[in-house]
Parts: C-alpha cells; sequence; structure tokens
C-alpha cells in the first residue's frame, strides 16, 4: 500500500487551522507527509500545528493578499522545503437571498474563493514545474453541483474552481504536475454549524437526501486528498471527486 504513503512530500493546506483543512492535514500527516497550515489567525494555525506534531509547521497568510503570495511562499518554503502539494481549501461562505447579494458580497466571496486561490497556485506552480512534480488540489462543494438556495455567491465561486481546474489540468500536464478538486457534501465543521445554526428544517433536509443518512467527517475529506496526491492517483488529473455520502445522486 506504499502508492498511497506521501513520504517526502510537503503539502501546504490554506485554511488548515480549522475544519476541513485540518482534517486534511491530519491525514497528510498521517500518510508520511511534512504540512505546513496557513490561516489569518495566526494563533489558530499555531495551535493546530502543534497538535500535529513536528510533521506540521504554520505561517499566518491571507489568501485575499495576493501581492504577498511569492513573498509567502519563499517563507513558507523554509522550514521543510519545496511545497510539492497544493490544498486551496481556505474559502467563505454566505447564506443570503440572491436577489438580496450585492456585488460586494459576489467580489468578496469570489476574491477568497477563486482569486485568492489562483495568485497562490500561480505563485507556488513554476517550482512544481521546474521539479516535473507536484500536485494541486481546489476544495469545490455540492454547491457546484447542484442549486441550493440562498448561497448564489458561494455556489458561483466553488463552480468556477471546477473551470479552473480544467484548464489547469490541460496546461500544467505536459510538465507531470496534476491538478484536481473535491467536491464535499455537508461535512461536520465548524462552517457548516454556522450553515445549520437555527435552522433545524435545512439540517433534518440534508440528512434526508443523504443516502448514507450522515454528515461527513473532516477525514473523509482528508483522505480523499492523500488519494488525489499520492503515486496511487498518478493518472488522475482534472478530475473532480465528489465525497458528498450520495447526497448529488440520492432524492
Amino acid at each position: 500500500m506504499k502508492v498511497f504513503q506521501l513520504d517526502g512530500e510537503v503539502a501546504l493546506i490554506t485554511g488548515g487551522g480549522t475544519g476541513l483543512g485540518f482534517g486534511i492535514a491530519r491525514c497528510m500527516v498521517e500518510a508520511g507527509a511534512k504540512v505546513i497550515l496557513a490561516g489569518r489567525r495566526e494563533d489558530v494555525v499555531k495551535k493546530a500545528a502543534e497538535q500535529l506534531g513536528p510533521s506540521a509547521t504554520f505561517v499566518a497568510y491571507d489568501v485575499t493578499q495576493m501581492q504577498e503570495a511569492p513573498r509567502m511562499v519563499a517563507r513558507m518554503s523554509k522550514p521543510f522545503g519545496p511545497i510539492s502539494i497544493l490544498v486551496n481549501n481556505a474559502g467563505i461562505n454566505l447564506k443570503k437571498p440572491a436577489m438580496e447579494t450585492t456585488e460586494e458580497d459576489m467580489l468578496r466571496v469570489m476574491n477568497t474563493n477563486v482569486i485568492g486561490a489562483h495568485a497562490l497556485t500561480r505563485a507556488i506552480v513554476p517550482g512544481m514545474i521546474d521539479r516535473k512534480h507536484g500536485s494541486v488540489i481546489f476544495i469545490a462543494s455540492a454547491a457546484s453541483l447542484f442549486g441550493i438556495p440562498f448561497v448564489v455567491a458561494y455556489s458561483a465561486a466553488k463552480t468556477a474552481l471546477i473551470g479552473v481546474v480544467r484548464t489547469l489540468s490541460t496546461e500544467l500536464s505536459p510538465h507531470a504536475v496534476r491538478v484536481n478538486a473535491i467536491a464535499p457534501g455537508w461535512i461536520e465543521s465548524e462552517m457548516s454549524a454556522t450553515a445549520m445554526k437555527n435552522d433545524p428544517a435545512r439540517f433534518e433536509r440534508v440528512l434526508e437526501r443523504t443516502p448514507l443518512g450522515r454528515f461527513g467527517r473532516p477525514e473523509d475529506i482528508g483522505y480523499a486528498a492523500v488519494y488525489l496526491s499520492s503515486t496511487a492517483a498518478r493518472f488522475v488529473t482534472g478530475s473532480t471527486l465528489v465525497v458528498d455520502g450520495g447526497i448529488s445522486e440520492g432524492f
């Protein structure tokens, strides 16, 4: 089963201090990778790195500060060496009726989920190209796959990421850099808890529509990310791996 190991890999995970990001980091450490947790709140990513042990470090970084990306990548590479895995996980949600969602709302969500992720990818991928080795993962969403009310900005951003994956994968494949997405369904996390707060009807509707009858766990996404970054997925690029308990196919 060594094809699923990540020994010798260095993974940068944005939004790595909590929720899905921390779950991904924990699974990658378990698979043998060194991980760098990036997030806006230094105290949060520092605590998360300490929980993961000597295979983890952290950096305070806001993905919306696009002009800082090249400098931050140089700083991030110092503890463990060049970054070979990038997980663009940092994101924000917005629950608001579409007709009340302003241009400013749309831009704020797009800047974090799409533009910031692209800027960081641009800063890291040249090194992957030089080394002829790399894996880039974007965290999409079930909102990329079917209509969910009151999340028009989030849905637009997460759907855009799938288009980014398709284009980047075709451009980078000749350089042995693979690009994929993971589309989670409803996962037990801080973001999902906020989305479901004071909305028990929505919570019950999600469970009713999910064939597996439960929310996913962060490690469900983490092991999917390990697979996509490993030798086991060496012929997988341009794909969106749906990890949603069947909700996108269920009734």
